[in-house]
C-alpha cells in the first residue's frame, strides 16, 4: 500500500508550527480532539490506528486477537515510523508510548500533547474494550494498565491537558493557550 506521506506547501500555511501529536489513554479522546484541532488550526488530521488498519487490511482487535500484543505492538511502531506528516495534528493509539523509535520519531517534527484522564474516568468512558484494539497483557487490569502507561505518557509530553471532565470546549482553549507557547 505504500507509505502514507502528508504534505504541505509552507507558503499554505497559516500557523507554521510543528505537528502536534497527541498521546493519551484509551477513551481520553485523541481522536475526537485530534479532529476538532485540525478544524480549528486548518491543518491535516491523521489518526494513527486508522492508518493501520487501512495499511494492514484489518481492525486492530484482529491483529491482537490473531497474532498477539507483541505482533500488534510492531504493526504500530511500523505504522508510526512509516508516517512523514507536516503541519498536521496525528492522533495516536493510545499504546504508542510503548515504542521509543515510534515517539522519537514523531517528536523530531511535533510538539506532543498528553490528553490526562482519570483512571476512573477511563474505565467509564471504555464500553467497548473487547472490540478497540486495546493492549492488555493477559491478566491485566485496566488499573495495571493505567499505571504502566502513566509515567511514560508523562515522559514524553510536551503539554498535559487534564480532560477528566469531558469539556472539549475548555480542553481546546486549554490546548489553544499552552501551543502558544511553542514556536515553529
Amino acid at each position: 500500500m505504500g507509505q502514507p506521506m502528508i504534505e504541505y506547501d509552507p507558503g499554505e500555511c497559516k500557523n507554521p508550527m510543528k505537528n502536534i501529536v497527541i498521546i493519551g489513554m484509551p477513551g481520553a479522546g485523541k481522536s475526537t480532539m485530534g479532529v476538532i484541532l485540525a478544524k480549528t488550526l486548518g491543518r491535516n488530521f491523521v489518526d494513527t490506528d486508522i492508518v493501520a488498519q487501512e495499511t494492514t487490511g484489518r481492525l486492530l482487535q484482529e491483529i491482537i486477537d490473531d497474532e498477539g500484543t507483541d505482533s500488534f505492538l510492531e504493526t504500530e511502531e511500523k505504522t508510526i515510523l512509516s508516517l512523514h506528516a507536516h503541519h498536521a495534528v496525528i492522533a495516536t493509539g493510545g499504546s504508542v508510548v510503548f515504542s521509543q523509535k515510534a515517539m522519537e520519531h514523531l517528536r523530531k517534527d511535533g510538539v506532543v500533547l498528553y490528553l490526562k484522564i482519570s483512571c476512573e474516568e477511563m474505565v467509564r468512558r471504555l464500553n467497548n474494550i473487547r472490540t478497540r484494539g486495546i493492549v492488555l497483557v493477559a491478566g491485566q487490569s485496566l488499573r495495571d494498565m493505567y499505571n504502566q502507561r502513566v509515567p511514560l505518557y508523562e515522559k514524553y509530553a510536551d503539554i498535559t491537558i487534564d480532560c477528566s471532565d469531558g469539556d472539549f470546549e475548555k480542553c481546546i482553549g486549554n490546548v489553544m493557550h499552552e501551543l502558544r507557547k511553542f514556536p515553529g
